[in-house]
């Protein structure tokens, strides 16, 4: 489960008192030479959902963001006196100011929402993991050199190998780890199919507004479909769901080009 430091309901309801800042601060590796597949696919998603929001933020690369932040994991934000890591719980914070993408979903479409949430963090997370860790090619090429890119020899090398070994036993005890690749591009396969046949001809998966969905599945897919790798048959299978990639493309143009023309 994520750890943040917002645990008490009491907090959230402080910091839901107070007015979203001018100054918040998305922290985050460095996107060029650094970031991996996973962390950026899950950076991109808390942007994309503050975006949709009309949320201001500024993204703030640090070397050692995975370090600095309360959970371990990346994505936080410094919200005024508050610090919060990881999608979920940055929801969970913003809607306690009162700000919700899905709050004109009723009950069965939240849950069916939330269903579709998991299955991203169940397959789409773990195959970014698998890949970027137990591939050994992609490991090799990829995830070594811009894992220790910021790092002085011999910590590069005592990290990065840290790293891997925490990955290979979280997916060991999630029944990831004797998977072959084969079957974790089956995996992927299945996972797109299920979000293709949910979003159907929609610009967004309930309608034309998005929701907390689209944000996370715009920052996976779209990290997948950019990230140069040894075997391009991940994006390869997200290319075979045109609907998908309309959604990325839509989410880009509405939130991300029209924030960069403003």
């Amino acid at each position: 489960m994520p750890s943040v430091l917002l645990t008490e309901s009491i907090a959230l309801e402080l910091g839901a008192q107070e007015p979203w800042p001018q100054d918040v601060k998305l922290f985050q590796p460095y996107e060029v030479e650094q970031i991996l597949l996973p962390d950026n696919a899950n950076c991109l998603a808390v942007q994309a959902f503050l975006k949709m929001c009309g949320l201001d933020f500024e993204v703030e690369p640090r070397s050692n963001a995975e370090y600095m932040s309360p959970s371990g994991r990346v994505p936080f934000i410094k919200c005024g006196a508050f610090v919060v890591a990881e999608l979920d719980p940055i929801i969970s914070f913003v809607n306690h100011k009162g700000i919700s993408l899905s709050d004109k979903l009723d009950s069965v479409q939240k849950a069916d929402m939330r269903a579709y949430m998991s299955l991203i963090n169940t397959v789409l997370a773990n195959a970014e993991l698998y890949i970027t860790w137990c591939d050994k090619t992609t490991l090799q090429e990829v995830t070594k050199p811009r894992f220790g890119s910021v790092l002085p020899w011999p910590l590069n090398h005592i990290l990065a190998w840290q790293k891997r070994s925490q990955v290979v036993k979280k997916l060991g005890v999630l029944g990831w780890g004797n998977k072959t690749l084969d079957e974790v591009y089956e995996e992927i396969e299945n996972c797109c199919s299920a979000l293709s046949e949910r979003l159907e001809n929609r610009p967004y998966f309930f309608g034309d507004r998005p929701t907390e969905l689209d944000a996370q599945v715009f920052g996976h897919l779209f990290t997948i479909l950019t990230t140069p790798l040894p075997n391009n048959r991940f994006a390869s299978i997200v290319r075979g769901y045109p609907n998908l990639i309309e959604l990325c493309k839509l989410v880009e143009k509405e939130y991300f080009e029209r924030t960069a023309e403003a």
